[in-house]
């Protein structure tokens, strides 16, 4: 088995079929979707593009966002939607961002009535997951939960350590609910390696790219190609690896000038990084 697989992100220009296409090309086996392309593309189009061409779908991203008091409810029908989505892909898990403090809007300044209770916000998304999780165990989903690097804390989730995704994993089977990996959200954890090992078979998610430094202005944009960064990439995947993990490994990039570029050279560079940085 090839574990290597392109998230959709990483070559954002490319539709639903052009990725499938692009990982059949370069001899990929694997893809990790977005919803909102698979929307485009239509759900059964894009499940039966990805079954016709013998891909696995190694996640789809991404529901989440359940910290928002106000609109509970809504975000609870939507991650719904989000998992019977995963399920008619045959998704290997649903990746979860699980959402900002109430009232503070990614990208943008604050405004308007602002939350700052971060532990009531993290009790929201403990709240919700309880909701989530049967429904998703019915379906044969995989809920996956991202803990993201602290400077997303405000605005896109309050989980922040692969240790905290755990404490709230755990309540659950590791069938229904496991975590993500991402060496970008990571790599600066003092404790990550014991909660990897930690993790074993709750790993659900192991996705790849590197931190940028300095970062840009927008810092959603500070993922790089492997080996642009930061980040010693062999321990974590070998960490990963002994925890038990026999799943794909996802290059996903948010990076401006990655997604000028011709995606069929990215993810030609994306294999050669592949081989040699990240294994």
């Amino acid at each position: 088995m090839n574990p290597l697989s392109l998230n959709q992100r990483t070559t954002k220009s490319w539709t639903v079929a052009q990725a499938v296409d692009g990982c059949v090309r370069h001899g990929l086996e694997s893809v990790g979707l977005w919803r909102e392309e698979v929307a485009e593309q239509g759900l059964a189009a894009s499940a039966k593009l990805v079954r016709t061409a013998g891909l696995r779908v190694s996640s789809l991203c991404r529901g989440g966002f359940l910290t928002a008091a106000a609109s509970l409810d809504a975000s609870l029908e939507d991650n719904r939607l989000a998992i019977d989505e995963a399920a008619e892909l045959g998704a290997a898990c649903l990746v979860l961002v699980v959402g900002g403090l109430p009232g503070v809007v990614p990208g943008r300044p604050l405004e308007g009535v602002v939350s700052r209770d971060l532990a009531g916000a993290r009790e929201r998304v403990a709240e919700a997951l309880a909701e989530l999780a049967p429904y998703a165990g019915e379906r044969n989903v995989r809920l996956a939960l991202e803990p993201l690097h602290p400077i997303y804390c405000p605005d896109r989730a309050v989980v922040s350590t692969l240790g905290q995704a755990l404490d709230l994993a755990m309540m659950y089977p590791s069938e229904q609910v496991g975590v993500v990996v991402d060496t970008f959200h990571v790599w600066w954890d003092p404790q990550v390696f014991e909660q990897i090992a930690r993790a074993g078979e709750r790993i659900a998610s192991y996705q790849v790219c590197d931190y940028l430094h300095p970062l840009p202005a927008d810092v959603l944009l500070g993922r790089g190609m492997m080996g642009d960064g930061v980040i010693d990439f062999p321990p974590i995947t070998r960490a990963v690896l002994a925890a038990g993990y026999t799943g794909d490994i996802e290059v996903e990039i948010f990076n401006a000038d990655i997604w000028a570029a011709d995606p069929d050279e990215v993810v030609a560079s994306m294999k050669r990084r592949y081989a040699e940085v990240v294994v």
